[in-house]
């Protein structure tokens, strides 16, 4: 089935079709011809299913532009997701003008969201404790919302905001729609949903992981980790890989270690600033980087394709964070590979594991074969441009001063990130100082802008 066999507007169609939305996945076939249609739902589905545009395709068509008044709620367990999903509901909003989605998180300053929200907004997207403080302070009005959207609820739940989300909807019209999407369905979600929704359309996407994630276990010292990680990542030919670690001091010595036998990483735990971490999702998903190491606080929410590899450094603490670790690779169908560590003392657990993901091989790592001639570098790095949306600039904008600008091919130009008040850029690393010398010198629609690499 394709999206214009919907019951939705062509601009609308077009505006998917443009942005590579051609054909529905099974979660977008089984739900959007009811929940256009304003029915209440639950649906369980991994991330990488989809789900995000079957729950933003409601939402988009139903909303009115013209009425300044805010119509939707979307509730995240963290910043991060919560700030792609503000991001592609924009993408997706963008076939209609005006229209203000406004993210409200823990982690950032509380003032400028009190000054945004008394302008109003269309749509708010935020996690549970943020949003909750706001409507405390009566600096959100709920009163108009028709669409209240809980996206990976199980992960809410058990970062403890079961309460946290019935005191919200408490303050929700009961004449509206919601839609609570869930890689789980525990007892803790069904109570959840008994309470919330309205004799819901129940969904049930089969979990694709089990047969696509190669995954392997190693038994290793805490000593034999780190000299394991480079030989993995070369044996396997992974261009970006993720490493888990189940504490942020563990991340940074690890990437202390990595980086001093060459290779290039970046680290996201929980010390990270939000402006640091959004720097780091970006410097990842545009394959400046090819290494992530990161703590459980970025096992959800990451939205980034083509992750070959993911590797628990630390053996995860549960089935429930093995299972969102691992979803990072083979999103959207795709196949994926998931290598995890385990010292003795871990044993019982790692066995317990296998008993709950049925192909789990336990191998030994002096089976580990090293391809020296693959290099664990995807030849890009990143610019800076102290410029973004909020100057007037645009991706073809920076794209044209590049090209016709100073010269550089098309193919020496990785991906472009916008921002509101900053650009990053991927230039082949044989290209950066031609780059940063001619374009510094280069005025972009008509400024000069500070540009250096990162």
């Amino acid at each position: 089935m394709t999206f214009s066999q919907l019951n939705i507007s062509k601009d609308f169609v077009k505006n998917l079709e443009s942005l590579g939305y051609i054909n529905l996945t099974p979660i977008q076939e089984l739900s959007l011809n009811s929940s256009l249609k304003g029915k209440d739902l639950i649906a369980r589905a991994k991330t990488g299913s989809g789900k995000t545009v079957a729950f933003s395709l409601p939402l988009v068509e139903k909303l009115r532009a013209k009425e300044f008044k805010v119509q939707a709620l979307l509730l995240a367990p963290t910043r991060e997701l919560a700030n792609q999903i503000a991001q592609n509901l924009r993408l997706l909003f963008r076939h209609i003008h005006n229209v203000k989605i406004l993210t409200l998180c823990g982690g950032v300053p509380f003032k400028p969201q009190v000054v945004s929200l008394s302008h109003q907004a269309h749509i708010i997207v935020g996690t549970p404790g943020r949003v909750l403080k706001h409507l405390g302070e009566k600096n959100l009005s709920l009163d108009f919302v028709e669409t209240f959207v809980l996206d990976e609820a199980d992960k809410m739940l058990d970062m403890g905001f079961f309460d946290d989300i019935e005191k919200i909807s408490n303050f929700l019209p009961k004449d509206r729609q919601t839609m609570l999407f869930s890689a789980t369905y525990t007892d803790d979600i069904k109570l959840l949903a008994s309470n919330i929704l309205c004799n819901p359309l129940f969904i049930e996407v089969e979990n694709e992981e089990k047969n696509i994630i190669k995954q392997d276990f190693y038994e290793l010292s805490d000593s034999e980790k780190a000299q394991n990680i480079k030989k993995i990542i070369r044996s396997f030919e992974a261009k970006s890989t993720i490493i888990f670690c189940n504490q942020k001091i563990t991340c940074e010595k690890l990437a202390d270690i990595l980086f001093e036998d060459g290779l290039d990483v970046l680290t996201m735990h929980s010390d990270l600033e939000q402006k640091q971490r959004d720097e780091t999702l970006i410097l990842f998903s545009n394959s400046t980087y090819p290494i992530l190491i990161a703590s459980d606080v970025a096992s959800r929410g990451l939205d980034i394709d083509d992750v070959d590899l993911v590797i628990n450094y630390d053996l995860a603490l549960n089935s429930k964070i093995h299972t969102h670790r691992i979803g990072r690779t083979a999103r959207a169908g795709k196949g994926g590979v998931a290598i995890s560590f385990y010292t003795k003392d871990e044993q019982s657990r790692a066995f317990e594991f296998k008993e709950i993901f049925n192909d789990i091989e336990f191998k030994d790592s002096k089976t580990i074969r090293d391809n020296s001639n693959f290099e664990i570098d995807l030849g890009l790095r990143a610019i800076f441009i102290n410029g973004g949306k909020k100057h007037k600039l645009r991706k073809i904008d920076i794209l044209g001063s590049l090209t016709a600008g100073i010269g550089l091919h098309k193919d020496d130009i990785g991906k472009i990130d916008v921002l509101d008040f900053c650009s990053y850029v991927a230039i082949k690393k044989d290209k950066l100082d031609f780059v940063l010398d001619r374009l510094n010198k280069t005025k972009i629609k008509g400024k000069y802008y500070n540009i250096y690499e990162k």
